[in-house]
């Protein structure tokens, strides 16, 4: 955009300052304030002028582009500009602009909304993963087989020489669980206590370490002990385990019932919203501003190196590529262009019956429930990231009254595995 302003106004708010600063100025000879104005114009005139043409530009464009309806999307950079007392104040700046979304709704769409029923089958997986997380583990002298757990001494080597993080001493390794890389667990296959083995391990081309992607490595590995997994009875000491007082297994039954079934509503959820959210993109081929597609992955990118911390895994190995956030970044950000225009064009806000159901939803996953609402609402600002979801479930329920939306049967795990699915695809 270029602006012109007319010489006038820069001169009348350059002479106005300069007699601002006449009043107070000191020069030898003179009196506070009692210097000629030749003296101050020419002692802080081309000062005044930098100053007053930059208080010019800053309000004028922001004059411009409400005039012309314009919304800025980040700061606005000035390429030229043509400054000169006497003359027409002339400068030319870059910028972003919000771009238009054009389709607001999802009229006449067809949607799927999952039916489903927690049964005894879906109970009894869930007992059975339940008993898995109290697995204790007992040494055996027999060969290592899948579901073993085996603890091991390695060190890895390049080219004959060992490199930084590839040792380990006393690790347990469960075979079969995928925990590490590329074909090293299904050599350990067949071990016995007190073997060592030499195991070659190619690592992916995207391996989150730069340093080991798509590198040889040659691992020396010693087996020190083959250990079978023994799982617990679902029994009275079972149940107290998982909070149930009494011991009652009926009672530990219907919680878990109690639990699948708040997991069953909220995937239904999510799997409705996918489905909206990716029909609103589809409609909205949107061209996202630069500076927000970079702050997104900045975002990213610093949540990739929080996840990796939160493991023990130095913040440094973070993928750096930011080609490989990108297209994310872009799907977000444009779905946040329209789910805003859609609650500004519709008025919502937040409603605090919903956000006070959804935390409260949220608490009874948690062994103390009254703790968890306690703190989101001892602070107003920690509700922010509830109220959020709140208003884009608001956004889906209002959507939704104009699509066609047709019920399918669905049993909970695929249920699962579809929105897990979706989610790995970017969806």
């Amino acid at each position: 955009m270029t602006v012109a302003l007319p010489a006038e106004r820069l001169e009348s708010e350059v002479s106005a300052r300069l007699q601002r600063l006449s009043r107070t100025s000191r020069f030898p000879g003179f009196r506070p304030g009692k210097a000629p104005m030749k003296l101050v114009e020419a002692h802080y005139a081309g000062k005044v002028v930098e100053e007053v043409a930059g208080d010019l530009i800053q309000s004028s464009f922001y004059e411009a582009v409400v005039g012309q309806g314009l919304k800025p999307a980040g700061g606005p950079r000035v390429e030229s500009r043509s400054i000169e007392r006497g003359r027409d104040l002339q400068y030319t700046v870059v910028f972003e602009v919000y771009p238009d979304v054009r389709k607001l709704d999802i009229a006449g769409c067809r949607i799927e909304r999952p039916v489903g029923s927690i049964t005894e089958e879906d109970v009894g997986r869930t007992l059975e993963s339940l008993r898995k997380q109290r697995v204790t583990w007992t040494a055996v002298p027999r060969a290592a087989r899948n579901g073993d757990r085996l603890v091991i001494d390695f060190e890895g080597q390049i080219d004959g020489k060992p490199f930084e993080g590839g040792r380990a001493s006393g690790f347990a390794l469960v075979l079969g669980s995928g925990s590490l890389v590329g074909s090293f667990e299904e050599s350990l296959v067949g071990a016995v206590p007190g073997e060592t083995r030499s195991v070659p391990v190619r690592f992916p081309a995207d391996y989150r370490d730069s340093a080991l992607a798509g590198r040889d490595v040659e691992f020396k590995v010693q087996v020190k002990d083959v250990e079978e997994p023994v799982l617990p009875e679902i029994d009275a000491a079972f149940a107290r385990e998982f909070g149930i007082q009494d011991g009652n297994v009926d009672t530990l039954r219907a919680e878990v019932r109690a639990n699948l079934e708040r997991e069953l509503r909220d995937q239904v959820r999510v799997r409705i919203r996918d489905q909206v959210f990716d029909l609103l993109l589809q409609q909205n081929d949107l061209e996202v501003p630069i500076a927000l597609h970079e702050a997104e992955i900045d975002r990213l990118m610093a949540l990739a190196a929080d996840n990796l911390e939160a493991q023990g895994i130095a913040r440094s190995r973070a993928p750096q590529d930011r080609s490989g956030y990108a297209d994310e970044a872009r799907r977000r950000v444009a779905l946040g262009l329209i789910l805003a225009e859609i609650v500004k064009s519709r008025g919502l806000v937040a409603d605090p019956s919903q956000v006070r159901a959804r935390v409260e939803h949220l608490a009874g996953g948690y062994e103390s429930p009254q703790q968890f609402i306690d703190w989101h609402y001892a602070e107003p600002g920690r509700l922010s990231q509830i109220e959020s979801l709140v208003l884009e479930e608001q956004v889906v329920t209002v959507l939704l009254e104009t699509a066609d939306v047709a019920d399918s049967a669905v049993s909970f795990d695929e249920l699962v595995e579809r929105t897990s699915a979706g989610r790995r695809e970017g969806g």
